[in-house]
């Protein structure tokens, strides 16, 4: 996600892919907030968030965040990667047997949504 963005404010996607590899699979695979939703709300950091100081920044990318999540939860039922994944990737066990069920198949549509809402925001 951050990637496909990234060099559009100025990151090179070789960054774009180490700042965000850890947010995978939930954040380090403990299936917490989806990678895909993690790696949009960095986007809307980028896209937005000049002036960080300025109480009505802050607050327009606030109310960005909150809608973004609101699209995505209305479209997909929740952010969680357990949620979404409805497999326990936190074990090694876990992971390798998710890895060959193919559990992570539906991730490719959930960065998709996630780009679609992005391009779709003003």
């Amino acid at each position: 996600m951050l990637a496909a963005f990234g060099p559009v404010f100025g990151l090179n996607e070789e960054t774009c892919a180490r700042i965000a590899s850890p947010f995978g699979g939930g954040i380090g695979h403990m299936q917490e907030v989806c990678g895909a939703v993690s790696g949009a709300v960095m986007v809307i950091g980028l896209r937005y968030g000049e002036k960080i100081t300025d109480r009505d920044v802050r607050d327009n990318i606030n109310d960005l965040t909150q809608n973004f999540i609101r699209e995505f939860k209305s479209r997909h039922k929740s952010i969680l990667c357990r949620d979404l994944l409805k497999f326990d990737i936190t074990t090694k066990s876990g992971l390798i047997e998710a890895r060959k069920k193919g559990v992570f198949a539906p991730c490719v549509d959930y960065v998709r949504s996630a780009v679609e809402i992005l391009e779709k925001m003003p």
